[in-house]
């Protein structure tokens, strides 16, 4: 895929949404290992991830040394990486009164400075300098019962979606090397203003039309399983 889709930001002129320019990479986490998943298919999940010293590389399937054992609902081009925000790990650990260290969540990348859930979709980062890894933000992080037991926490896949800060997958535009302490820099956004958290739980219909209408100007790309979950809410399914 083309890299040329929409221009690249050159200065913080270029983003005038308020938003964070640039972050870092806390943790890179990869699988620590299998844990039985009973009643699941498959009863083996890869969800316990725990930070590693780097580099590490990170080709268009995801980081090399990290596994997804439900192949239907993770994992492939489009949920390469998932990401999320140390500001919303440091809420969560407020909110339940425990330690959230990276990897809990089952992320591959704790970043710092970067407005994870408030990234647009199709927004584009480079991590590292110039010439390094770009990925572009292709849809939310869905709950599920997996997750729910992991946390051992009453109504958590409730209590998530509602918090509406649930981390971005990642597509990995150009594969590489990254390091904790890599910068993170947005690098371009689309333009239609649809972030990752307007898409998850029951979004507004109206937010999801203009959604659908950027993915068929040819603004963003949308993936498969986010264009038909915005295709129902805006009552095109």
């Amino acid at each position: 895929m083309s890299t040329e889709r929409f221009p690249e930001v050159t200065g913080a002129e270029a983003i005038t949404d308020g938003s964070t320019m640039a972050g870092s990479v806390t943790a890179i986490c990869l699988v620590h290992q299998l844990l039985p998943d009973p009643g699941q298919d498959p009863d083996v999940t890869a969800i316990d991830k725990r930070p590693v010293d780097g580099p590490v590389e990170v080709g268009v399937l995801g980081l090399v040394g990290d596994v997804q054992c439900d192949r239907k609902h993770h994992g492939g081009p489009d949920q390469a990486v998932y990401a999320y925000s140390d500001a919303d790990a440091r809420w969560w650990a407020a909110e339940l009164g425990r330690e959230i260290p990276p990897g809990l969540f089952g992320e591959n990348l704790r970043v710092d400075g970067i407005d994870v859930s408030g990234a647009e979709i199709g927004e584009r980062w480079r991590i590292g300098g110039e010439g390094g890894v770009v990925v572009e933000v292709t849809a939310h992080r869905t709950p599920c019962t997996t997750f729910a037991d992991r946390m051992g926490v009453e109504h958590w896949i409730r209590r998530f979606t509602q918090r509406r800060a649930p981390g971005a997958y990642l597509r990995v535009l150009s594969p590489g090397s990254i390091v904790a302490a890599d910068p993170v820099t947005v690098v371009g956004r689309p333009g239609h203003g649809v972030t990752v958290a307007d898409t998850c739980g029951v979004p507004d219909p109206h937010l999801m039309v203009r959604l659908l209408a950027a993915a068929d100007a040819g603004e963003v790309d949308l993936a498969p399983k986010l264009r038909s979950h915005a295709a129902r809410a805006a009552g095109r399914a």
